[in-house]
C-alpha cells in the first residue's frame, strides 16, 4: 500500500511489527550513533561485521517464547568449573546415535508382525555414564539460555542484543538436539510399557503417543546427577501417564456412553406397566386424603398427612410416630392404630372406585377366566374371584 509515494504499512504489519523481538542493533559509537551510521556519515562503507543480522520470523517466535518465561534446567556443579564447555562437549565420548527407521507403531502391528521388532535394528542401550553425559550436555545447553536471560532481564532495555540473541537461539537449538536424541533412544521403552500395560478400553495408538509425551517430560525432570539410570525413572513416567489416560477416557465414556447397555434401554412391558400403575395409584391415594373421599376424622387426616408428607401446599417432610404423637397429644402406639383405622378407610375407597375402574379397562386375554358376574356359554354364573389389591400406601409422596 503506498500514500504520496511512501509505503504505508497495512494493520497487520503494524501488529507483528509491534511485537516483534526488538534486538538492539550493537554497540554505539560517539554522538549516538551505530558504526554503519557514524561510517556513512563519515563517507566510509560499513563493513559486513557490523550490520545487524535480521532474524527469520521463526527464529523470532522461537526468541518470544524462550524471552517470555524462565529457562527451566537441572543444575549441577559442573557447570560453574573451569573450562566447563570444553570438558562437557569436546573432552568427552559421545555416546552412540539411534537408529529410528524401526519405529513405526501406528502403521504397523507389533503384537502381530513378527518380523519388523525393534530387535532387527541396531538398537541402542546407553550405560550410565553415555546417559550422564547426555543429560549433562542437555542441561547445561539449558543453563547457558538461562544465564542469557539473567543477563537480557538486568539491562534497562531487557531486550537482547543481536550477539545475545545468536546465543539464545545456538544454546536451544543445541539442548532441542540432545533432548530428542535422549528421546529417540528410549523409544523402546515406551513401546514394550504400552503392550505390557494394555487397556482394553484405549487405543494402543493413543496409549503410545500419552507415553512418548510423558518420555520428553521425564528428560527435561530427571536428575543424572543422583545415580539412577534414566530408564528406571522413564517407566515410573509412562505408567502413570497411562494410567492417567485410562482414568480420563472412562471418566469420558462414562458421560458420553456410546455402547449398549441394557440399562439405559429397558423393554420390559410388565414392568414398565406395573411402574405406571403404582404412580397413579399414589396420586388416587393422595387426592383421597385432600379431597377427603374416605370419610375420615379430623385426628386420622392430620395422622394420615404428617405421617406421609401430605400437607396442603407445603412440601413437608414425612414425620415418625413419636413426632405426631406429640402433634395431637398422644403416644406413639395409640398413633399407630389411628393410622391403621385410617388407612383401612383409604383402602376401602381406593377398591371400590379406582380400582373397580382400572380393572374394567383392562382387555380380557384369550382363554382367561370370565369376569365376576358373568354368564358363560353353558349358564353357568361364573364365581366371584377373592381379589385383595394393594394399595401402595408407602409411596405417596
Amino acid at each position: 500500500m503506498q500514500q504520496d509515494g511512501k509505503r504505508t504499512l497495512t494493520p497487520l504489519e503494524q501488529v507483528r511489527r509491534r511485537h516483534r523481538v526488538a534486538v538492539a542493533a550493537g554497540p554505539v559509537t560517539e554522538g549516538g550513533k551505530t558504526p554503519a551510521k557514524a561510517a556513512k556519515a563519515s563517507g566510509k562503507t560499513a563493513s559486513k561485521a557490523t550490520v545487524r543480522k535480521r532474524l527469520s520470523p521463526e527464529d523470532e517466535l522461537i526468541l518470544n517464547q524462550l524471552m517470555e518465561s524462565e529457562q527451566d534446567f537441572i543444575d549441577s556443579p559442573a557447570f560453574y568449573e573451569k573450562d566447563a564447555e570444553r570438558k562437557i562437549y569436546e573432552e568427552v565420548e559421545h555416546p552412540p546415535k539411534p537408529d529410528t527407521t524401526w519405529y513405526h507403531p501406528v502403521m504397523d502391528d507389533l503384537s502381530a508382525s513378527r518380523s519388523r521388532t525393534v530387535k532387527s535394528a541396531q538398537q541402542v542401550i546407553l550405560t550410565g555414564a553415555q546417559e550422564k553425559i547426555l543429560f549433562h550436555q542437555f542441561n547445561y545447553a539449558r543453563y547457558r539460555v538461562w544465564k542469557l536471560q539473567q543477563e537480557v532481564w538486568e539491562t534497562a532495555a531487557k531486550q537482547p542484543t543481536a550477539d545475545q540473541s545468536e546465543e539464545v537461539l545456538r544454546w536451544h537449538r543445541v539442548a532441542a538436539r540432545i533432548r530428542e536424541q535422549i528421546a529417540e533412544t528410549n523409544l523402546a521403552l515406551v513401546l514394550a510399557m504400552a503392550k505390557r500395560t494394555r487397556m482394553s478400553e484405549v487405543d494402543f495408538a493413543d496409549l503410545v503417543s500419552e507415553g512418548n509425551m510423558a518420555l520428553l517430560r521425564a528428560v527435561d525432570k530427571f536428575d543424572a546427577g543422583r545415580g539412577y539410570k534414566f530408564s528406571t525413572y522413564a517407566c515410573r513416567a509412562i505408567l502413570k501417564a497411562f494410567s492417567r489416560q485410562g482414568m480420563k477416557l472412562s471418566k469420558y465414556r462414562q458421560r458420553f456412553p456410546t455402547d449398549f447397555d441394557p440399562k439405559l434401554e429397558r423393554s420390559n412391558f410388565l414392568e414398565t406397566k406395573r411402574s405406571t400403575f403404582e404412580k397413579d395409584a399414589a396420586e388416587e391415594v393422595k387426592r383421597i386424603v385432600l379431597e377427603n373421599r374416605a370419610e375420615l376424622t379430623d385426628v386420622e387426616r392430620t395422622v394420615i398427612e404428617h405421617r406421609f408428607g401430605l400437607e396442603s401446599g407445603t412440601d413437608e417432610k414425612p414425620m415418625t410416630l413419636e413426632q405426631v404423637g406429640q402433634i395431637i397429644g398422644v403416644t406413639k402406639e395409640r398413633v399407630r392404630q389411628i393410622q391403621n383405622k385410617a388407612m383401612e378407610k383409604i383402602r376401602l375407597s381406593l377398591e371400590s372406585n379406582f380400582l373397580g375402574a382400572k380393572l374394567e379397562e383392562e382387555p380380557v386375554p384369550p382363554g382367561a377366566p370370565p369376569a365376576e358376574g358373568a354368564v358363560s356359554e353353558n349358564g353357568t354364573v361364573a364365581p366371584q374371584p377373592q381379589m385383595v389389591p394393594t394399595a401402595p400406601v408407602a409411596t405417596l409422596n
